[in-house]
């Protein structure tokens, strides 16, 4: 928990200014409450992302309960993967537009939402940092004087969405998939690019095509029922198949150039190697280390080239 250093003036989130209303999310679940009653898209998104939670606190009442006593260990590794990997990650990633929609009805649900999971994980952590946690409970909505004496979190079943969370990964893993092939190629975030979707959940990542415009850089997406691939990038997660068009992604006829230089270069280096190997005085005199050596940079050499071959026949 210690890739930032948190000070007393950072932590400025107070009661004035998120609105004293919101209070009344750490009271009864009322603000779970409300974010059923925004209906069921809103729902359905906060749901897979903020209810995580509720497994974690499972797992730890389970520790503790079935006298395993791993809380120092696994307890702590669990919260710690929610929170960078979940929570950071992800869920505030996804609700920065609703942060900036000013005034409108998301834009509470989603501080109400970021709230509620907060000063909850704080609990679970306070046991294993108790001074940070105290100091970030206190800047946020409560009630009580002390996170020491309030309501340990506990487990409800009605939490659990294995629907939706399971619809947020499918979408989740395709927007890794895509910023993960975008960083092989060396494409920049600001260089928007369509996406082309082939899966049964068709209407799912249609339906979260503003995710994918924030977090995977695209300009769009469009479903079909089926695609060739020709001129795109595809890359296929569990669920779907995904096809980026080249020329949104890079210039073809910069790429081709620059791929046509490091060709050049690859088989000069073909050549040489070619050359020292076919000199019969090399060959008898040299170590077999380094005859060996030589051989080896050859058959990398010409692996290079032929991928590179491939690469500049699929710009067309």
């Amino acid at each position: 928990m210690s890739r930032y250093i948190i000070e007393n003036d950072q932590l400025k989130l107070t009661v004035s200014s998120v609105g004293a209303e919101m209070i009344s999310l750490v009271k009864k679940d009322s603000g779970v409450e409300y974010l059923k009653g925004l209906g069921g898209d809103f729902w359905q998104r906060c749901a897979p992302l903020l209810f995580p939670i509720n497994g974690r606190l499972w797992e730890n009442t389970t520790l503790v309960n079935g006298k395993k006593y791993e809380m120092g260990t696994h307890g702590l590794s669990k919260l710690y993967d929610f929170v960078w990997d979940i929570f950071c990650d992800w869920y505030i990633e996804l609700v920065k537009p609703r942060l900036g929609d000013k005034g409108s009805v998301t834009n509470l649900a989603a501080q109400r939402t970021l709230t509620y999971v907060l000063s909850n994980t704080l609990k679970l952590l306070h046991p294993f940092m108790p001074f940070i946690t105290e100091e970030i409970w206190r800047s946020l909505p409560h009630s009580g004087d002390s996170i020491m004496i309030s309501d340990y979190p506990e487990y409800k079943r009605e939490f659990e969405f294995p629907q939706a969370e399971k619809e947020m990964g499918i979408l989740i893993s395709a927007i890794r998939a895509i910023r993960n092939r975008r960083s092989e190629m060396n494409v920049p975030p600001s260089r928007k690019a369509g996406i082309i979707v082939v899966s049964t959940y068709g209407d799912l990542f249609k339906s979260g095509e503003q995710f994918f415009i924030r977090l995977a850089s695209a300009s769009g997406v469009e479903v079909v029922g089926s695609h060739n691939g020709e001129g795109c990038v595809r890359i296929v997660t569990g669920e779907s198949e995904i096809f980026i068009p080249l020329a949104d992604m890079v210039d073809l006829d910069a790429e081709r150039e620059r791929l046509q230089k490091e060709l050049a270069a690859a088989e000069n280096e073909i050549a040489r190697a070619e050359g020292k190997l076919a000199n019969a005085d090399f060959v008898a005199r040299a170590p077999e280390k380094v005859v060996g050596a030589e051989k080896e940079k050859l058959e990398k050499y010409r692996s290079v080239a032929e991928k590179l071959r491939e690469s500049i026949a699929s710009l067309g």
